[in-house]
């Protein structure tokens, strides 16, 4: 819906910042997220000095026409619209849209979340994981909170808002601790496969050391998923906070 466009930039550049030409970014001379390629489709033979004084006016036309239109979220419901938005410009309209059709359905606060869910997961493959992992998954963890606060918002009111958030919060911190128990359980396992590898059958050995190599694996995914969803409990909770003070 047009009348979240707005919203919707000022969280994507909240976290898009000024300028900067980082020597891992494949976008290279970028500013408040324009890419100079991108400026210069608007403005041919456009310069790094014009990239750097690009006006306010010129950076919402590049969002509403490059991304916010292209991926069809006026016509997405509320909440759906500004997590499709910020995905796109991370990863470009169609990508956001292909992954929005891989999870759609339901409420459309579950949707949000399965899509930020699934975002995370493909940006873990990406070889700039290691460079832009901690940004990239504190951006898609608060953006999913305040999304999911929208599409709550479209359809309840403001008290039910509160308690939903609060309660995502507490869903989320119950997991993380489960996954936390359950990756330092997983890595004290993995840990012991070369005493077990060295009673001198090969074979068996060799089974016990890809054994321990899987267990090691599991706790690094379940840590991490542990450290997703304590920032998910933290976001949530501030949502929740900000709800109660609108209703107060």
């Amino acid at each position: 819906m047009r009348a979240n466009f707005k919203p919707s930039l000022d969280f994507t550049l909240s976290f898009e910042g000024g300028y900067v030409n980082h020597p891992h970014d494949p976008g290279g001379h970028t500013n408040r997220g324009v890419t100079l390629a991108t400026l210069r489709r608007y403005k041919p033979g456009a310069t790094v000095a014009e990239l750097k004084r690009i006006s306010p006016a010129l950076v919402e036309q590049i969002y509403l026409d490059g991304y916010w239109e292209k991926a069809g979220c006026d016509t997405l419901a509320a909440g759906v619209d500004g997590a499709v938005f910020d995905y796109a410009v991370n990863s470009g309209p169609s990508a956001a849209r292909k992954s929005l059709m891989a999870v759609v359905g339901g409420p459309h606060h579950e949707t949000v979340k399965k899509l930020c869910a699934r975002r995370l997961s493909i940006y873990r493959t990406f070889k700039h994981w290691r460079t832009f992992g901690r940004g990239w998954t504190r951006r898609v963890v608060t953006g999913e909170a305040l999304w999911v606060s929208w599409a709550l918002a479209a359809t309840a009111d403001a008290p039910h808002v509160e308690t939903a958030l609060a309660d995502e919060s507490a869903k989320a911190g119950k997991v993380a601790k489960s996954q936390g128990k359950g990756g330092m359980a997983a890595g004290a396992g993995g840990g012991g496969g070369g005493a077990a590898a060295s009673q001198g059958d090969a074979l068996a050995g060799w089974l016990v050391g890809g054994g321990a190599l899987l267990l090691v694996v599991l706790a690094g995914w379940l840590l991490w998923r542990a450290h997703i969803n304590r920032q998910r409990e933290r976001a949530y909770a501030r949502e929740a906070r900000l709800a109660s003070e609108v209703s107060a």
